[in-house]
């Protein structure tokens, strides 16, 4: 029995060119079924197949349409109309605003036969529209540069008239609420320009600080604190309700901490959560927001800057049917990533996985996720009680506090079950012996424990201005360099000063610096005969485990950051 293939509709545009002879028919239906597939324009997908140039396709366009055509190259991006077009519409329509004229608005196109581009622009903008037809490539480029300005400009922002919003005196908490009610526009305006800029830079947290004389908002990027505006100080009560309004905090309640959550969805496939806390000082209320964008759980391990041994090491823990993997570092190390990313690995239909975490920051199909309530009696240790009773493989708890949490998950790990947790110590040796000083008794230490990483985030140099630099020897071993290093060839880099404009002060984003330690016969030995930190070091530094220092200092021979920043974040 024959089957027939599935006729392919072709777009106008692709007509249009079979019609000048520009391509045959059966070369339009290839390209256009690999663009359906691939859920890209068709010109996109001709232009990156190489059969036609952008150059040709809007010439002959132009020309058979009778629509004028114009070189972006030659535009300045300074003189966009101030009404733009919705970015979602640009993005999904390839169509751009030039210039305003009367009530006649010129946009750039690169397929004139999309009519449903333009008549979706003609009804937002309520303008007459007058086609110019472009180049695709040239086109696409814009509309991204034109997107990312728009996002990150907004400096000027609080000095507009419109934020001037008077103080609220003797405002009840009641007339407040139904203030509230309806949305402020401006604030409103302001707050999204404020979170999708820090997006848009990278950002891991927004902190919005009310003091006596004035209010800043602050990013953290790269593991920095960077000041990006200080909006009118009036602002701030209006600001703190509509962040409380949307994250579902309430909004009277302005003398104890609070916490909550918001949702950001920038697009169809992209959606960003925030986690919210806010905090009674003397002259308001501080609101920080850290960012949790799921894509950072799906990034691989290869992307988080395990060398190889210590991947090897740590993939072969996490693989193990039974035993527990705990990970240590200061808040902000990095340390949820990493337990995601080893979730990830182990996540397929075979296994039942259930985290307990205070809150859960990133939602991961497939993983049973309990948010922990101490107000409610939902504890870690209650949560992990449970686990055991919903026949679990694998087991995440956000941090172990405390001795009955700490009891607990080493009985699933000793019972054939595989746990993965986080503690607050300095390095891993140290944290054999925060256990015991929590009371666990060593012998279960040593027999539950099969590994732990304990890890920091440094600031990774800019790849685009990077400068050599040269160091005196002596230096670098003070620093921790060793002599065996100086027999290989590696250049050191520096960040440059002032950096570029792709970067933070010469650092563009950040790379993770480990030390990753197997439980081993004669570490456990150490354990069971009372050793301290001291004593697992040693042995530890004896079976090849580096340090965070040495880790360090291996990031740094490979150009990947600066010594500096390797004494801030390993400061022994």
């Amino acid at each position: 029995m024959s089957t027939v293939a599935p006729t392919v509709k072709l777009s106008g545009i692709a007509r249009t060119l079979i019609q000048e002879k520009l391509l045959t028919e059966e070369e339009a239906t290839a390209i256009q079924t690999k663009a359906n597939a691939a859920n890209t324009p068709f010109l996109t997908h001709l232009i990156a197949s190489k059969k036609l140039s952008a150059a040709s396709v809007a010439a002959s366009s132009a020309k058979a349409f009778g629509f004028p055509y114009f070189n972006l190259d030659a535009y300045n991006i300074d003189y966009l109309p101030s009404k733009k077009i919705d970015s979602q519409l640009m993005l999904s329509h390839r169509v751009l605003a030039l210039q305003a004229r009367s009530n006649v608005l010129f946009v750039a196109i690169s397929d004139p036969t999309n009519l449903h581009a333009l008549d979706s622009v003609q009804f937002q903008m309520g303008m007459a529209l007058s086609p110019v037809i472009v180049e695709d490539d040239k086109l696409g480029r814009l509309i991204d540069k034109v997107i990312e300005a728009s996002d990150t400009s907004m400096k000027s922002l609080h000095t507009d008239d419109e934020f001037d919003l008077g103080e609220d005196v003797g405002q009840t908490v009641e007339e407040e609420a139904q203030a509230q009610e309806v949305d402020d526009a401006p604030v409103v305006k302001f707050l999204n320009k404020i979170l999708i800029d820090a997006i848009n830079m990278g950002a891991s947290d927004l902190h919005f600080e009310p003091y006596e004389k004035f209010y800043r908002i602050r990013y953290r990027v790269d593991g920095m604190l960077r000041e990006i505006t200080q909006p009118p100080l009036a602002i701030k009560e209006k600001l703190a309700s509509r962040i409380k309004i949307i994250s579902s905090l309430d909004i009277s309640e302005k003398r104890i901490p609070q916490d909550g959550r918001m949702k950001l969805v920038l697009s169809k496939t992209r959606t960003i959560d925030f986690r919210v806390s806010t905090l009674p000082l003397i002259h308001g209320e501080k609101i920080v927001m850290r960012i949790l964008d799921p894509s950072s759980a799906t990034l691989g391990i290869e992307a988080l800057g395990y060398e190889p041994i210590q991947k090897e090491r740590l993939l072969n823990a996490v693989s193990r049917p039974y035993g527990l993997v705990l990970v240590t570092g200061p808040t902000g190390s990095g340390k949820t990533v990493s337990l995601y990313t080893c979730l990830n690995i182990l996540n397929n239909p075979g296994v039942n996985i259930s985290t307990a975490e205070d809150p859960c920051e990133i939602p991961l199909p497939g993983i049973n996720q309990v948010n922990v309530n101490d107000k409610q009696g939902l504890t870690f240790a209650a949560a992990l009680k449970s686990f055991l009773r919903q026949d679990p493989d694998i087991i995440m708890i956000g941090e172990i506090r405390d001795l009955e949490t700490a009891d607990m998950a080493i009985k699933a790990a000793s019972t054939g079950h595989m746990v993965l947790s986080t503690l607050h110590t300095n390095d891993a040796p140290s944290t054999l012996t925060r256990l015991l000083n929590m009371g666990v008794a060593p012998f279960n230490i040593a027999s539950a424990v099969s590994l732990i990483t304990a890890q920091r985030l440094a600031r990774r140099l800019c790849k685009s201005c990077k400068v050599p630099i040269d160091v005196p020897k002596d230096a670098l071993l003070g620093v921790g360099f060793r002599e065996e290093d100086f027999n290989a060839s590696w250049q050191l880099y520096g960040a440059k000063e002032g950096g570029c404009e792709m970067c933070n002060d010469g650092y563009k984003g950040r790379v993770g610096i480990y030390q990753v330690m197997p439980i081993t016969d004669e570490i456990s030995r150490i354990i069971m005969t009372n050793g301290n930190a001291h004593d697992i070091k040693d042995q530890a530094e004896r079976e090849g485990v580096n340090d965070l220092r040495r880790s360090g200092i291996l990031k740094v021979m490979q150009g990947l950051t600066s010594i500096e920043e390797v004494e801030a974040c390993t400061n022994e």
